[in-house]
């Protein structure tokens, strides 16, 4: 079996783009993938259409050989873009793996570690009151995990107000959900350390689940920092592309949790690995899926097969989307993924579809200090 192409499908759907990949071969086997950096759709295009001259007419199934290839090839190494449209091709090598063998994807990985994949789901509201309210909606609904939010105010986002509103919003979801509902918070990289060591001390009392991204992701010097003043669990990692990038967080653990993207991170060949060196620090995964339907599967098969697996972010888990792009999604419960049984990733593409939708040039959101300078956002 040879792979014969690789074709790009970049679609607006609702407000903003997705990017999915699609890996052809000779057999007639296909595998899907999807790139995992928003608002760079056309860079990663770029990256998959130089990628792709490398290994045309290669063995799908040598995933190992093909991803030192696409990241070493070009004597550079590449960077967050290239990592991505290489994440991209390798998860779709894997469902062509998965299909060539007749196997869903996690059996390929180790096979079936859970029954179910526990998911969070995010929440937030103006006031207080509003996020409590939407908190006990989602419980009802039978989701055990919340993700909140620190937020800015009408696009300005100055940090010791956001820690106030933050530190609000979150006593008043705890004391509506009570003790036995998880609950995290995501600070977007939006807090330098001093107000992010502020946002933890004062959030240990309402025991969170974890703080996620309080910091910029450049310097994991300043982790140690926040490690030495907060007691909370860190959840990190969803900017970080190859192991490499999670070198110094994992070996000085200055994360609890990582927040592998598998669209990002290198695909599931290179999510696996972190997952094992995470294990052998103790330390939990929490995979970061902002996207569609191919990131989610590929996240699935990743968590089923993984012992330190903690809990899935839900991006669009109980919503499914472009139902006519991918009429096969995985199935779900209230709060979870359940395990698919079909061979490869388990979802399908209607390529015939993709014509029906258009691209858009979009960047991202930006935020500013009440005093007009940039800020994360």
């Amino acid at each position: 079996m040879k792979i014969t192409d690789i074709k790009t499908f970049p679609i607006f759907h609702g407000s903003r783009n997705y990017l999915f990949v699609k890996v052809e071969t000779d057999a007639g086997l296909y595998g899907l993938g999807e790139f995992g950096i928003t608002w760079k759709e056309q860079a990663g295009i770029g990256a998959i259409e130089h990628m792709k001259r490398h290994i045309i007419g290669l063995d799908p199934l040598n995933t190992e050989y093909i991803w030192q290839l696409l990241f070493r090839a070009d004597f550079f190494p590449g960077g967050r873009i290239n990592a991505a449209a290489m994440s991209a091709i390798d998860i779709a090598l894997w469902d062509i793996k998965g299909k060539a063998l007749d196997q869903p994807v996690y059996m390929l990985l180790g096979g079936k570690m859970r029954e179910r994949i526990f998911c969070y789901t995010g929440i937030g509201g103006k006031t207080p009151a509003d996020s409590a309210h939407a908190g006990q909606q989602r419980v009802a609904e039978g989701w055990k995990y919340l993700r909140m939010s620190v937020d800015d105010r009408n696009g300005v986002l100055e940090p010791r107000t956001a820690v106030r509103d933050s530190i609000a919003h979150f006593a008043a979801v705890r004391e509506a959900v009570g003790p036995e509902i998880e609950i995290c918070i995501d600070c977007h990289t939006r807090l330098d350390p001093p107000d992010a060591i502020r946002l933890g001390r004062e959030l240990e009392q309402y025991d969170p689940f974890f703080i996620e991204d309080p910091l910029r992701c450049e310097n994991p010097q300043s982790y140690r920092h926040l490690r030495n003043h907060v007691s909370c669990p860190l959840a990190v990692g969803e900017h970080y592309a190859t192991k490499w990038e999670f070198r110094q967080m994992i070996e000085e653990e200055l994360l609890d949790y990582a927040r592998i993207d598998l669209c990002i991170v290198g695909g599931l060949t290179e999510a696996r690995k972190v997952a094992n060196w995470c294990e052998t620090h103790y330390i939990k995964i929490v995979p970061h899926n902002p996207l569609g339907p191919v990131s989610a599967a590929a996240c699935a098969h990743l968590d089923i097969a993984t012992d330190n697996f903690a809990v899935q972010e839900g991006g669009l888990v109980g919503r499914p989307v472009m139902e006519d792009l991918f009429p096969v999604q995985l199935p779900y419960e209230a709060g979870c993924l359940l395990l698919p049984d079909a061979p490869g990733l388990g979802i399908e593409f209607n390529e015939e579809a993709a014509a029906s939708y258009e691209f858009k040039w979009l960047s991202g959101p930006q935020l500013r200090r009440e005093d007009g300078s940039f800020t994360n956002w």
